[in-house]
């Protein structure tokens, strides 16, 4: 009997792993403190980032754009053009963001913001439908129709953005985006 009992657990562990269990990706309580630096430069630049995170992605300020964004901007995102026009241009009018007149702390999860020389990296946990899962199809519904997704039919991941700046302003970007399927 004990030995079967072994077994099964031992069973049990091994398809839970063989299942893709995994470790959460966990954000950091106070996100902003990660934004902050002793080097005069790297802080700059990490404050900079700061504002695109917080203004102009969270909060929809693109009207902004023009304090942290070079004209220039170079994108490596296949869904958006380059130059600063048609980054304002994709999150405004294709992603349809939405302008909050107050901007308060970031609301969103960090996991660690990461700065050298003129570049820093930010990266931020994902938590997404399984592939083939009966919540990949409730994803493809508008939010309000979606049923909530089981754990088990969800995963961690991590995201990235990258920016590499010109005297405090973001002059080229980077992320791990996929073209999106037409909508």
């Amino acid at each position: 009997m004990k030995i079967r009992t072994a077994s099964l657990i031992v069973a049990s562990a091994l398809a839970t792993f063989a299942l893709g269990a995994q470790e959460p990706v966990m954000g950091v309580k106070n996100p902003e403190s990660l934004f902050k630096s002793s080097d005069p430069k790297l802080n700059k630049n990490k404050q900079a980032a700061l504002h695109i995170e917080r203004e102009l992605i969270q909060c929809g300020q693109w009207d902004k754009a023009a304090e942290w964004l070079t004209p220039a901007y170079h994108q490596h995102n296949p869904n958006a053009q380059t130059g600063r026009d048609a980054v304002v241009f994709f999150f405004t009018k294709v992603m349809n963001a939405k302008r909050m007149d107050s901007c308060p702390a970031l609301t969103g999860e960090y996991v660690a913001v990461i700065a050298e020389g003129d570049y820093v990296n930010v990266m931020t946990p994902r938590h997404l439908p399984k592939p083939g899962s009966q919540c990949e199809q409730e994803m493809k519904k508008p939010p309000a129709q979606r049923a909530k997704c089981a754990d088990d039919q969800m995963y961690y991941t991590t995201w990235f953005d990258t920016w590499r700046f010109v005297d405090g302003k973001a002059d080229e970007h980077w992320d791990g985006a996929e073209l999106s399927p037409p909508r």
